[in-house]
């Protein structure tokens, strides 16, 4: 007895001296930052728009007006359809890869993350060129006859969108690839020697062993897209905003802290919804498979 207590002591100490960095860390940039948002949603604001104290629910209560409800109803329906996008090109280039030998595959997958090398902001100013009138997009579609000299591409909620599928689609493909690693080629043509056309073997065969992988690339999709800004301003010219662009234009604009806390808060529970949604689709999926 005299010796087991010791090492255990020992144990738990050393622990959590190697615990210690992480959680002080964690408490630090995560937890105490939290927490002072969620403090500060329920002030109110001074003059000058900072935090003056006191607890109110009035900025909770603004956001049902239905300018700050159109925010977020725009968010949630660009963020669903850039999951929905992103995950059907996502299982299409999956599919692709998983079908190339491991050379070819390696290959293309470093063709997919070599762009996303170069900074995030430098890669959505470069869309502003292949967009900008007389460029190279506007080049093709002239040379296919669908436009006719110089066209204005950007600032246009099409091009906030193509942004958007551009910035997320290898977040989407890179779990659907994991899943469809791994199946064997002949499972798809022994399943078309049994009859099944090519819409039934991805539909019956394919997309339930995708199915984990989807289900990730959702969460890893629609949640992101809820808090972006940079490309709505740069490519869509702020006239149609997600949450992220209200946060900043609260904070920096309307100089009213309270208020940005708020949305801020609201997009966190929203996160937290997503997550726990996503979480609760895994978990029957899993008892469907078990």
């Amino acid at each position: 007895m005299t010796t087991t207590a010791p090492r255990s002591v020992r144990r738990a100490a050393v622990t959590t001296a190697l615990l210690a960095p992480a959680g002080i860390t964690v408490l630090g940039l995560v937890l105490v930052p939290l927490l002072l948002v969620v403090r500060n949603s329920f002030a109110s604001a001074d003059a000058y728009g900072g935090v003056k104290g006191g607890y109110t629910l009035a900025n909770y209560q603004d956001l049902l007006d239905p300018i700050y409800l159109k925010v977020f109803g725009y968010s949630l329906g660009m963020a669903a359809l850039n999951t929905l996008v992103c995950l059907l090109l996502g299982y299409v280039v999956s599919y692709y890869l998983a079908g190339r030998t491991p050379q070819r595959q390696m290959l293309l997958l470093l063709l997919i993350i070599v762009p996303f090398w170069t900074d995030f902001l430098v890669r959505t100013f470069a869309w502003i060129n292949l967009l900008s009138p007389g460029g190279p997009v506007n080049s093709l579609t002239d040379a296919i006859g669908f436009t006719d000299g110089p066209t204005q591409w950007i600032p246009s909620q099409g091009a906030s969108f193509i942004g958007l599928v551009y910035a997320f689609l290898p977040t989407a493909i890179f779990p659907i690839y994991a899943s469809l690693r791994g199946v064997d080629s002949s499972l798809g043509e022994a399943a078309r020697d049994l009859g099944c056309g090519w819409w039934r073997v991805h539909t019956r065969v394919l997309l339930p062993i995708a199915r984990p992988g989807m289900l990730a690339a959702a969460l890893l999709t629609f949640i992101p897209t809820l808090g972006v800004f940079v490309i709505p301003v740069l490519l869509g010219g702020g006239r149609d905003q997600l949450v992220g662009n209200l946060i900043v234009t609260l904070y920096t604009e309307f100089r009213n802290q309270p208020m940005g806390a708020a949305v801020s808060v609201v997009l966190l529970v929203l996160m937290v919804a997503s997550t726990a949604a996503f979480g609760l689709a895994a978990r029957r999926l899993r008892r469907k498979t078990a």
